[in-house]
């Protein structure tokens, strides 16, 4: 079993920056891709970024593309989520979630889900 756990969400205003923190425990993620996903009220849980299980290879959503950067330290277990230039529609609950070996962006493949943090976005 692998129980993760993010930080870092909170309120900004449009433009500024975050960085949110996903620490796995149970099990070391090495072998895992991990993934960021995102809900807002009404919405679908939606794709953000993925991140190989050796951290070289990274795949984004178009809408954040260019401003959110995914990356891992394996040696701490833990994956990051650099946000640059929020916007108002990044207010969402934001998930990471562990999957063995290969990177998808579709949800329901992936095994391990923490419990989110909340990312507001005012303008």
């Amino acid at each position: 079993q692998v129980q993760l756990v993010e930080s870092g969400g909170g309120l900004v205003q449009a433009g500024g920056s975050l960085r949110l923190s996903c620490a796995a425990s149970g099990r070391t993620i090495g072998n895992y891709a991990m993934a960021w996903f995102r809900q807002a009220p009404g919405n679908e849980r939606e794709f953000v970024a993925a991140i190989s299980y050796s951290g070289i290879s990274t795949s984004y959503a178009d809408s954040v593309k260019g401003r959110f950067t995914a990356s891992r330290d394996n040696a701490k277990n833990t994956v990051y989520l650099q946000m640059n230039s929020l916007k108002p529609e990044d207010t969402a609950v934001y998930y990471c979630a562990a999957r063995a070996v290969v990177r998808s962006t579709i949800p329901s493949e992936y095994d391990y889900w923490g419990q989110g943090t909340q990312v507001t976005v005012s303008s």
